[in-house]
């Protein structure tokens, strides 16, 4: 198989990936370093791997040929090392007999791209992620896995010939089209996703999408649009027989093309201000707060003074309404004291033969007696031994299990309190400052998890989006869960920064602006402060979390601050901002009934990027002076 180099062009080539024989044993050496190119064969776009002992080589050793079957004969006894129904993938050709897999040195493949069916990201026993080739066959093709990375310059690479789109059903799983509208139609046939096939299939989807196809793909114009039209050609490509088509939205919600990454457009500077150091100017005669939003502003851009801090806490906590009166204060406060040590009775009556046969309250004694004896001990409220901030913060978290029975007491909770009892300097402050602050956390400390992972992921979707060369580099040395990050997002970076800091941030937060999930955003503002240290370097999984751990009390606030803000006014200046990012930072919100249209988001976007801005000049104008 003599190749004529004026037919050979090489389009891509990475270097590390290595092939897998058998994904199943993880025991044996069975994976293949190598090469993945995109290469040009007499004009035909192919996806290559090759071993690094078969650089000599001229041809590969596996070739997959067409449907047609031609090109050899069928391998049946070809072992993916995971379950079929993983993936779909085609026929094994072979040119030449057997090779055992143990001969490394033979193992190559070449895929035709118009052979391509499907891409898909799979994680196996051995913990890694693995790339998942889907020919148009039964069969399945060996995993790679990207050692230094490079999964997404290749899709960048493939994007010149295909496209990809995200499977509806399955999230890892991504669906190759050609670029031609008559392969595009050829493949909706095969898939049988539309009633009737025909040549003209493109032309009366674009002419009326929703009477062509199902319910469930009612939103892939933009999808067709980009199908038929090459990536550099303008919008005059529609069909000629009809030029009075009116346009079409190029922004459909619900049905996102797999991208190269968003263009975002520059990151703006952020100033932090001063502190809030005011109080009594924001109340009216009677004593309600006349401005919360201002408040709250003020507070997000600086923070509040200590001596502040014990009155405002409580409200942003939601311990005191804003709209109370000072009289309505008092008559809450009473309430709340008689509440708390309602509850605070339950336990302490308990006696000792009582508790012996009570496994339940018995484990969240234990547990809080050993988290509080370890809990800010630094701190001078709770150093030492008989100090009695230990004792009030062991009372509180009993009492906390009394309150709510179903969570009871969760290791971490302990570290959300201490503060609280800090600021406060009482015990029945502290309690109901806890129920507001676990109103916001209680699901991170659920049994499922469910929370934490949502976050995770949320996360990943944010990071992805801001800086997909750290998300690679994370993902090709089985970082890419951001697991790391999990006790950042626990308790809010509580063991991640000085107390004093603490007390800032979580003020911050409690405010609940700029948008939803703003500690995410501090998290995507930690993690890019260290992509250089990170993408730079030879780290590998256990260096990452070492390397992540040791920034613990050493980041700088501020700093972390104004990078998140940063961040926020970046995403929403962005005209195409995928809508899993805006459901992320709460920017929209899909109706029951309506689907918000591409104008309407994009004014919304506008409207808060304004409320941002003027927000900010007002603040930063404020803090300059005096408070109105």
């Amino acid at each position: 198989m003599e190749q004529n180099v004026e037919d050979y062009k090489l389009i891509f080539e990475k270097e590390g990936v290595y092939l897998h024989t058998n994904a199943k044993r993880s025991n044996q050496d069975t994976t293949i370093p190598g090469f993945i190119r995109i290469v040009e064969r007499a004009g035909v776009p192919a996806l290559e791997w090759s071993p690094l002992e078969d650089e000599g080589r001229n041809a590969p050793a596996v070739l997959y040929s067409k449907k047609d079957g031609e090109g050899g004969e069928e391998d049946t006894n070809f072992d993916p090392g995971y379950e079929p129904d993983w993936a779909v993938i085609s026929t094994v050709k072979k040119d030449r007999e057997h090779v055992p897999v143990k001969e490394s040195g033979q193992w190559s493949f070449s895929l035709p791209l118009s052979e391509l069916y499907s891409l898909r990201r799979a994680r196996f026993s051995l913990g890694r992620n693995f790339l998942v080739l889907t020919s148009r066959g039964g069969h399945p093709l060996p995993p790679l896995h990207f050692h230094r990375g490079g999964t997404r310059e290749l899709l960048r690479a493939l994007h010149r010939y295909i496209i990809l789109d995200q499977s509806p059903v399955d999230g890892r799983l991504f669906l190759a089209y050609p670029h031609d509208s008559g392969a595009l139609s050829q493949s909706f046939d095969k898939l049988q996703l539309l009633d009737d096939g025909g040549s003209d299939l493109v032309s009366r989807f674009i002419q009326d999408p929703y009477a062509t196809t199902f319910g469930g793909f009612s939103k892939v114009t933009n999808f067709f649009r980009a199908a038929i039209r090459p990536p550099d050609s303008s919008i005059h490509s529609r069909t000629s027989q009809d030029p009075n088509l009116p346009p079409q939205s190029d922004e459909e919600p619900g049905f996102e093309l797999i991208t190269c990454g968003v263009e975002l457009g520059p990151r703006p500077d952020v100033t932090r201000g001063q502190p809030l150091d005011k109080w009594e100017e924001f109340l009216d005669p009677e004593g309600r707060v006349k401005n919360p939003e201002k408040i709250k502003e003020f507070v997000f851009r600086g923070g509040i003074v200590p001596s502040l801090r014990k009155e405002v806490w409580k409200f942003l906590l939601g311990f005191y309404p804003w709209n109370s009166t000072a009289k309505e204060r008092e008559n809450i406060l009473r309430v709340k004291t008689d509440e708390y040590f309602r509850m605070k009775v339950q336990w302490k009556s308990v006696s000792e033969e009582q508790e012996m046969r009570n496994s339940l309250l018995r484990g969240y004694r234990s547990l809080i007696e050993r988290d509080v004896s370890r809990t800010d001990r630094h701190n001078t409220f709770f150093s030492g031994n008989d100090n009695p901030g230990l004792t009030l913060l062991h009372d509180v978290l009993m009492t906390y299990c009394m309150y709510n029975f179903d969570l009871g007491y969760v290791q971490g909770m302990s570290d959300l309190l201490s503060p609280l009892l800090f600021i406060t300097q009482n015990e029945v402050e502290s309690f109901w400052c806890l129920t507001g602050f676990m109103e916001l956390l209680h699901q991170n400390f659920e049994e499922s998890q469910e929370a934490m992972k949502q976050q995770l992921l949320q996360l990943s979707i944010l990071l992805k989006a801001l800086d997909p060369e750290l998300c690679d580099f994370l993902d090709s040395q089985d970082s890419g869960s951001l697991c790391f990050c999990f006790r950042w997002l626990l308790i809010w970076f509580k063991r991640e920064f000085p107390f004093e800091d603490i007390l800032i941030l979580w003020e911050v937060l409690w405010t609940r602006l700029p948008c939803d999930n703003f500690h995410l955003l501090i998290a995507c503002s930690i993690l890019q402060s260290q992509r250089g240290e990170l993408i730079g370097s030879d780290h590998d999984f256990n260096t990452i979390l070492k390397h992540i751990n040791e920034l613990t009390m050493k980041l700088d606030l501020q700093s972390v601050l104004r990078g998140a803000e940063a961040i926020y006014l970046q995403l929403i200046q962005c005209k195409e901002l995928p809508l899993k990012v805006q459901q992320v930072l709460g920017l929209y919100v899909p109706s029951s009934s309506e689907e918000a249209s591409p104008d309407s988001q994009a004014s919304e976007t506008q409207r808060l990027l304004s409320q941002s801005q003027a927000g900010a000049a007002s603040s930063y104008a404020a803090c300059g002076s005096t408070y109105p």
